[in-house]
């Protein structure tokens, strides 16, 4: 492949080399700041030599590809510490509710109610035939009956709430496991067209990172350029092509939505993404809380009634129950209140006699006891309020670790993907110039054809 017109056929393989070269570079220069763009590297390879008699001569150079520089194993660690931040992020997003419900330091919790209640009783005994301290007790009671209810319907309100963020959730997951399919089967034709993929593995790494972000995810690298897309725990999502789509329906148990996938209830099994930390909070947060709740409330008024009923009132009457008698301690916070609303009713005397406080020194003493879970009321309540800043601290703490641990992953991510642009402007320069000395031979070549040209005339 001699000659002056093999010369120009080696030219203009140098020159569509250059060009291509050229536009790659550009497209990453235009891209700088699109957020998920991975920059791409023109690979520039020598053309096969070609040999006549006992010599090779080369054929030039071609543009084999363009790559989108991408570290699969980074990306993949980007993905797994995003589905635990979006757990805690769901969980904390709730937890932090719960918490404002018991804010002591802002008199929405019981523990100022139940102190208020025990020192009405405190006053009450010294005072027993006391019609106003008597009516102190009765209020400082529906005022605690009345923190209980409101405790219990601001979990219950949440929980509902959070009910529909998981529904909200879900169908996100299938929009972008969709988006996915799509992203896969256009990653799977550009390759086997031998055109660049970058671009679509580019939008498919982006969709898969708030997939994760939503659900913890496994990827499986099927060939030809597709995903296999699982839950954690094996539930398929995406499959080349194809997305398999979740379902909620709801539990006739709890009225709570479960997550199916291809009819198999799999609600237990996810354990990353903002959707693990709503079903923590919904399924296992707020039902403890409000168990602890129930208890508390049950067992306070029974054993307020029980000691109630052991003395009398001030007409000598034997007493009767102060709280409404609860039939057991599933739903006690929501359902208790006062039974009496006649001050005279209270049973503050032990022998009948109307200035006897020896009941009322009982029921003070109450406080003391050991009467929900081994504990007096007002350490049960304190462990419960303690336990709930306890987890949403703790949460916290994960959630800024691991923001920490995320950024690091994102700037080695960064480090490999990121356009830089003095590089790209350096190999600009380095390649218009290789353009123009390919131009410049093109012209000697024709300059040499035409002088030859004109010397056979």
């Amino acid at each position: 492949m001699g000659g002056l017109s093999g010369s120009l056929n080696i030219v203009l393989g140098s020159l569509l080399t250059d060009q291509g070269a050229i536009e790659t570079t550009s497209n990453n220069i235009a891209n700088v700041n699109t957020p998920g763009y991975s920059r791409q590297r023109p690979d520039l390879e020598e053309t096969p030599p070609i040999q006549i008699g006992g010599l090779n001569f080369g054929t030039g150079v071609e543009l084999k590809q363009v790559v989108s520089l991408r570290d699969s194993i980074l990306d993949l660690r980007v993905n797994q510490e995003t589905q635990q931040q979006g757990r805690l992020e769901g969980f904390l997003g709730s937890a932090q509710q719960i918490q404002s419900f018991f804010n002591e330091t802002t008199g929405t919790g019981l523990q100022a109610n139940l102190t208020a209640f025990f020192n009405s009783l405190s006053q009450l005994s010294t005072s027993p035939s006391d019609l106003n301290v008597r009516q102190s007790v009765l209020t400082a009671a529906q005022n605690l009956s009345t923190s209980f209810n409101q405790a219990a319907t601001n979990l219950s309100r949440l929980q509902t709430s959070v009910n529909l963020n998981v529904t909200q959730s879900v169908s996100q997951i299938n929009t972008l496991t969709a988006q996915i399919a799509t992203a896969n089967a256009q990653v799977s034709a550009a390759q086997s067209a031998n055109r660049n993929p970058g671009p679509f593995v580019d939008q498919r790494q982006q969709l898969l990172n708030q997939l994760s972000n939503l659900v913890d995810i496994s990827e499986i690298n099927a060939g030809n350029g597709n995903l296999t897309i699982t839950t954690s725990n094996g539930a398929p999502l995406v499959v080349g092509g194809q997305s398999f789509q979740l379902s909620t329906q709801t539990d006739a148990s709890t009225g709570l939505q479960d997550i199916i996938s291809q009819g198999t209830n799999i609600t237990s099994q996810i354990t990353g993404g903002q959707l693990a930390g709503q079903l923590q909070i919904r399924d296992q947060e707020i039902p403890a809380i409000q168990n602890s709740l129930d208890t508390l409330a049950f067992n306070l008024s029974s054993a307020v009634n029980t000691q109630h009923k052991l003395g009398f009132d001030l007409n000598g009457n034997a007493g009767g129950n102060l709280f409404t008698p609860l039939a057991s301690a599933t739903g006690a916070a929501s359902q208790i209140s006062v039974a009496i609303t006649d001050p005279s009713l209270v049973a503050a005397s032990a022998d009948g006699t109307p200035g006897n406080n020896a009941n009322a020194n009982a029921l003070l003493g109450l406080q003391n006891q050991a009467i929900a879970s081994g504990q007096n009321p007002l350490n049960f309540y304190g462990n419960l309020v303690f336990k709930i800043g306890n987890d949403v601290s703790t949460a916290q703490a994960g959630q800024t670790a691991g923001s920490q641990v995320l950024s690091q992953l994102q700037n080695l991510q960064g480090g490999v993907s990121n356009v830089d642009l003095n590089e790209e402007s350096a190999n600009l320069i380095r390649f218009q110039n290789a353009y123009q000395a390919s131009a410049r031979v093109v012209s000697v070549i024709n300059s040499l054809l035409e002088t030859t040209i004109n010397m056979v005339r």
